[in-house]
């Protein structure tokens, strides 16, 4: 009988993996690791603690700190003590993003790490059913109601020393359909959704996952993605912990950016065999790669790009690798394999086996990419409210471009606008039924009732099955564009492939709201445009350099139209036909991207809907009006 509860999956784990390494956690200068028997004895005490202090079964605890040791101990101990986990991202800056979800979820109680602690300090007087914080650092002194980690540790072992049984009581209550979770959607829209995932759920999504993509029990990955976030907790945490596999932390720097300089470092020290990562990962791994390249000249440069081609040629999209003429390139791909790329993995540990993607739609070229130097990038979809796997390339089948097989078991379908099912190869919305679909939204029965219907989720997602049944994930359906004549398409495939492709532009969102044009928002590369204007001679100050510096932005897009490069790419309508070049990037800071680095669509068209709303004219349609020269005439001090 399959585990219908979190703590049931972890006892069946530590029953036969209890000697193996759980989590591995860097102290000092090495990684140490923890069992499965020493974590099933600190979630104990941790769990008794908890109950020590008053907390009953269907509380809602926040836990708010980085992926570490005590993030596992103190989510099971919650779920021993039957409470319910509200995991909330350490990116969340905006006090009032913080004081919604603790007040909207009712937590009784808050688990936080030092660097988080001053947040919720802030909030604790508007805050009146925020009974305690549970500091898991020490610190200099505590306020009320502020208790060390450790003294709820010592609590919980002194309490299991005469009420274990009250413990075990209190876990045996928990049911397969009890909330595990309210995980708070990373608010694309304008107020975050609380998504209630049971026990159950989980279960049944690792369960899902394991079939498609078994894991042995040597495997370990690094977890460099956020852990309150669906994709790294159901595929990282619990599938590791179904499967007697181990998962090591991202050693926590001083600043969000020693943290992020940390993941190399870590990557050679854990040795993972597989990560999880999002596009805007990927895209600073090949940067930083193909930047330790050029420094070895310009032969080591040209021989990484052949070897690069070649490899583009031999595996094709995964599907047909080395069948047909490309079995003649295996001797040149073992080649480049062994002079190249190998030494190019050792600096991922040696052992990385493969990429798995999620968060967002990955650029194929992205993928084909880390295929060719013999580190698969394979994309996975899924979403909060599905717990969040629906499906997954893997080593043994995948296609890329696609997102991968769907799981099993789980009845999945492709509707047209008026609910029909459409067949292969036909776009519609995905639609999905099984286990791992949520009980529904925290106190929002009117938004549950909107995606939920005779039991079918109704994603929000644009997509199809081919005849290989292979979904293809297209976009939102609400961010799509529409023209005036009313037809549609999603942008994001163009976006993430523009701004891949080109070193002159950071990030694009497209707009086309039933306009008879399409418009774009345009982040610049800084950097790159300054070099080509020093080599060009343009000079910013001048109004010649300006419009020179935005017709050369403006060829990166019209390599996609007649003449170009890339035509046919796309269909030419929905590429830009005048373009805003901002000065500030879409970042988390600004709200205008969320925490899985994705654009806030409908924040960033309010923030500049003047912007918008002048590329409709006669004037801001020019490319060198007067608002895109005075971004590149703000860059004179740099150059």
């Amino acid at each position: 009988m399959p585990a219908l509860t979190l703590p049931e999956l972890f006892e069946e784990s530590v029953a036969r993996y209890g000697r193996k390494p759980l989590l591995l956690e860097k102290r000092g200068d090495r990684y140490i690791p923890l069992t499965y028997a020493q974590t099933k004895e600190a979630v104990y005490a941790f769990g008794a603690g908890l109950m020590s202090w008053g907390i009953h079964k269907g509380d809602r605890i926040a836990l708010i700190a980085e992926g570490r040791n005590d993030w596992v101990i103190s989510e099971l101990g919650m779920f021993y003590a039957g409470a319910i986990n509200v995991p909330l991202s350490v990116k969340l800056h905006e006090g009032a993003d913080l004081q919604f979800r603790l007040a909207h979820a009712g937590c009784r109680m808050a688990i936080v790490s030092a660097s988080q602690a001053a947040k919720v300090r802030q909030l604790r007087h508007s805050l009146p059913s925020l009974e305690y914080v549970v500091m898991l650092d020490p610190m200099d002194q505590y306020g009320p109601g502020e208790i060390p980690a450790a003294d709820v540790m010592f609590a919980g072992r002194e309490y299991l020393r005469d009420h274990s049984a009250e413990l075990q009581a209190r876990v045996a209550s928990v049911r397969g359909n009890d909330p595990a979770t309210i995980s708070y959607t990373s608010g694309t829209t304008a107020d975050p959704k609380g998504v209630v995932l049971t026990h159950r759920n989980y279960t049944a999504n690792v369960e899902q996952s394991t079939g498609l993509l078994p894991i042995p029990d040597w495997y370990c990955s690094l977890l460099i993605l956020p852990w309150d976030h669906c994709f790294a907790h159901t595929a990282g945490i619990y599938t590791l912990m179904r499967n007697g596999a181990s998962m090591a932390s991202v050693q926590v720097g001083k600043t969000a950016m020693e943290t992020l300089k940390n993941i190399p470092v870590n990557i050679r020290e854990s040795r993972p065999t597989f990560l999880l990562s999002v596009p805007a990962l990927a895209k600073n791994f090949r940067k930083s790669i193909e930047s330790a390249i050029q420094q070895k000249g310009k032969l080591a440069e040209a021989v990484f790009r052949a070897g690069v081609r070649v490899g583009y040629v031999y595996n094709a999209d995964g599907w047909r690798r080395g069948k047909g003429f490309r079995a003649l390139l295996k001797p040149l791909v073992v080649l480049f394999d062994m002079i190249l790329f190998s030494r190019i993995r050792r600096n991922f540990g040696g052992r990385l086996e493969f990429f798995i993607g999620g968060g967002a739609l990955l650029d194929i070229d992205l993928q084909r990419f880390f295929y060719s130097i013999g580190i698969p990038m394979l994309q996975g979809y899924g979403l909060s409210e599905a717990a969040p796997v629906i499906s997954a390339n893997v080593l043994a089948r995948h296609k890329l471009g696609s997102s991968g097989s769907v799981v099993t078991p789980l009845d999945i379908k492709i509707c047209s606008e008026t609910g029909h099912a459409l067949p292969a190869g036909r776009q519609g919305e995905i639609v999905i039924r099984g286990e791992n679909v949520m009980a529904g939204y925290w106190k929002n029965d009117r938004a549950t009732e909107e995606v939920i219907r005779d039991g079918w989720l109704y994603t929000g997602d644009l997509g199809y099955l081919d005849d290989d049944g292979f979904l293809y994930v297209l976009g939102r359906t609400k961010s799509l564009l529409i023209a005036g004549d009313g037809e549609k398409y999603s942008p994001e495939g163009i976006e993430e492939t523009i701004c891949s492709q080109s070193k002159c532009i950071d990030q694009m969102m497209l707009y086309n709201n039933q306009s008879p044009f399409t418009v774009a928002l345009i982040v610049p590369n800084k950097d790159a445009l300054l070099v080509w204007m020093k080599a060009h001679h343009h000079d910013p100050s001048s109004a010649e350099g300006q419009c020179a510096t935005l017709k050369h932005l403006q060829r990166e897009i019209e390599e996609y139209r007649s003449g170009g490069r890339f035509v046919g790419f796309f269909p030419e309508r929905w590429l830009p036909a005048a373009v805003a070049v901002l000065s500030e990037g879409f970042t988390e800071q600004n709200g205008l991207l969320n925490s899985t680095l994705k654009m806030v669509r409908g924040k960033i068209a309010k923030s500049y809907d003047q912007r918008i709303q002048n590329l409709y004219t006669s004037e801001g349609k020019e490319l060198c009006c007067r608002a895109n020269r005075d971004v590149i005439a703000g860059w004179v001090n740099r150059f």
